[in-house]
Order: structure tokens, then C-alpha cells, then sequence
């Protein structure tokens, strides 16, 4: 079997040849590391670590195939520099203050996008699918390139909740359903059929493994907005948005949301995701275990490995992965590290726990 046919075969619930090595990266701190650890290129980790090639690689830019970010008028400003920082005003309107050093989440000073209409009216000109910028130069080549690899790919699909939460701040965007649910419903909206528009040709030339929705929408008690907001705001959206992926041949559509995802994931099966990912048991303690216990085969799950664990050796190392064999067995998951590797991993501890995984589940 090739990746694609290993990916596909193990979320049908069918028999792999073996189960694939992979990882959602890294912190940028750790890259530093590993690279004066002996690591020749950055691009080389899956090679010189013995994973599968990365899933993730050309994710975030659909490939190339379509500018699928918003397209703003204006050039980023920067306002303040210090030996510390700077302070820069996006090209989209945010003003942020932005550490020189470290992966640390920039300080929103002020937002891109204000809770009002009038700000709504200048910021929904930067999501134009109609915008001729968008449209990329021999692109069909490229689709067709992409078309006849053996590796997985997918594309960010959509992300209802994790864009408007980066362009409103979580404060606004929380407040929003309540002060105005008809400017918080026409956000979403508008950002559905942004993405729908411009795959729209795209998908019918291109094939891919799965689709990416970014919604990072819990933290560590729950998600940020109920149920009940789900239901109200986002349930048919969804559900129209994973009926046109589907119906355009994209399989299985996957949904990204860190934290404690337990209230929402009746919601978003209810919905029509194919696919949980990261299922976060090193900070928030999930466990895949229980939750297909809960859900079944209905739920198919993308991570669920402390990455916390591999530090520790491998014993420590053995003793996560066993409990998941049981998983691996049945179909419907395949285990990854549940976020992007910190950088207390050295180079040969991930290599360890490349090492243990072959062993525990291809061995």
C-alpha cells in the first residue's frame, strides 16, 4: 500500500499493510534544537526520523492552487521596535505586540475586525471570492502534479469558529451571538460560502486525502461557546459545507479543535465530521480509549499521544502506546503526538518514540 491507500484503508475501518508514522510538527524553539542536534533540514524531519512523509506540508496554502487567505489592501506597519518586541499593525487592522523571541501568542492591542456593521463592511471585502487575486497562475498543472502523488494531502477547508475568533478576539467573538446575532450569524455564513466558492473549481480538478477545518474552538474546560450556540449557528452551516465537500469527492473531512472537546462531539458528529483531531490527553486528559467507548465506530479519531510522555524514555513511551493496540486493531484511528512537539524533546528521544511506535504496532 502507498500513504494514500494506508490512510483510507485504516478510516474505513479496513486492514492496512501497517500503520503510518506521523506528527503535527513543532515548536519553533524545538526546530532550533534539533537542527544543532544534527538534524541537516527542516524539511528532512519525517526522513531523518524514520516517520511517513507530512500531511501537513502545503496544507495552510491550499497547495497553491488558490489564495485562500483573506486579501487585505494594506501593508503591515510596524509601530514600535524594541530589543523586546514590536508592535505592528496587521495588514488586516490588528495591532499586536509581538515577542522577538520565543513561540509566545502575540498581545492583541486591538482587534482587526470590531463587533460592529461598519467594521464588517470594510473587513468581508477581504474574503471576496470573486477577487481575480485569488486565482493562481497554472494552477490546473499543479492539480494535476498533486494529483499523481502517493502521499496524503489535504487543504483547509474551512473555519467558521477559528477565524472570526482571530479576527474579533475571543472577548468579542463570545459576546457577539448575544449582541448581535444577526451580524454573528452573516459572518459565518459569508465565511462558508467564502470557502465553498473558491474550492468550488479547485475540487474539480484536484483530489485529496481529507478536508481541514481550523476551529481550535475549547480550551481546558470545555469549548467556548455551548451547544446550544452550535446548534443555532453553526450546525447547518456545517452541515452544508461537509455535503458540498463530500458530494465533490473529498471523503473525509476532519475538524481541529484543541482542548476539552467532550460537549462538543455529539455536535460535530451530529454534523457530519469524519475525523477528531488532536484529542489533547497530555494537557486537557482525554482518552481515546473512552472515547470510542462513547461514540463507536461513528467517531474516528487523528492523535490522542501525550507528547509530554516522550522525553520520558522509552519505557514511558511503551506504556502510552500499548493501551492504544486495541484502537489501532480496530479501524478508524491512527495515534499521533496531540499537538506540536515542545522543544524539552531532543532530536533522539522523538527518534526513540518513532522507534517504539514501529515496534508497538508494526512490530
Amino acid at each position: 500500500m502507498n500513504n494514500r491507500e494506508r490512510f483510507d484503508a485504516i478510516m474505513s475501518y479496513k486492514k492496512p499493510d501497517r500503520v503510518p508514522v506521523y506528527y503535527f510538527g513543532t515548536w519553533r524553539e524545538t526546530l532550533d534544537r534539533w537542527l544543532s542536534e544534527g538534524l541537516t533540514d527542516a524539511s528532512k524531519i519525517p526522513v531523518e526520523t524514520g516517520m511517513d512523509p507530512d500531511w501537513e506540508e502545503g496544507m495552510w496554502g491550499a497547495h497553491g492552487l488558490v489564495k485562500n487567505s483573506p486579501i487585505p489592501d494594506e501593508e503591515e506597519q510596524v509601530l514600535e521596535e524594541t530589543a523586546e518586541h514590536k508592535v505592528i499593525r496587521t495588514a488586516l487592522g490588528a495591532v499586536i505586540r509581538s515577542p522577538k523571541g520565543g513561540s509566545s501568542i502575540p498581545q492583541h492591542i486591538e482587534e482587526a475586525l470590531k463587533p460592529t456593521r461598519e467594521s464588517w463592511a470594510r473587513f468581508r471585502k477581504f474574503i471576496d471570492p470573486a477577487d481575480p487575486r485569488r486565482k493562481v497562475k497554472d494552477w490546473e498543472k499543479a492539480a494535476e502534479k498533486l494529483n499523481n502523488r502517493t502521499e496524503v494531502k489535504t487543504f483547509l477547508a474551512g473555519s467558521l469558529y477559528g477565524w472570526p475568533r482571530d479576527w474579533l478576539g475571543v472577548e468579542n467573538v463570545s459576546y457577539l451571538p448575544y449582541d448581535d446575532p444577526a451580524l454573528y450569524e452573516e459572518i459565518i455564513e459569508t465565511v462558508a460560502n467564502f470557502f465553498m466558492e473558491i474550492y468550488r473549481p479547485v475540487l474539480a480538478k484536484a483530489k485529496f486525502d481529507f478536508g481541514y477545518f481550523f476551529e481550535d474552538c475549547c480550551f481546558s474546560n470545555g469549548p467556548l461557546f455551548s451547544p446550544d450556540i452550535y446548534k443555532k449557528f453553526y450546525r447547518k452551516r456545517y452541515k452544508k459545507m461537509l455535503d458540498f465537500y463530500h458530494k465533490a469527492g473529498v471523503k473525509y473531512v476532519l475538524i481541529d479543535s484543541d482542548g476539552k472537546v467532550d460537549d462538543l462531539l455529539p455536535c460535530w458528529l451530529d454534523s457530519g465530521f469524519d475525523i477528531i483531531f488532536p484529542i489533547e490527553v497530555g494537557t486537557w486528559k482525554a482518552s481515546p480509549v473512552e472515547l470510542k467507548k462513547r461514540f463507536g465506530k461513528r467517531l474516528k479519531m487523528f492523535g490522542g499521544v501525550n507528547k509530554h510522555v516522550i522525553p520520558k524514555g522509552e519505557a514511558a513511551i511503551r506504556a502510552e502506546l500499548e493501551p492504544l493496540k486495541p484502537l489501532v486493531e480496530e479501524g478508524g484511528y491512527i495515534p499521533i503526538p496531540d499537538h506540536r512537539i515542545p522543544p524539552d524533546c531532543s532530536l533522539e528521544q522523538f527518534r526513540t518514540y518513532v522507534r517504539v511506535f514501529q515496534d508497538v504496532f508494526n512490530g
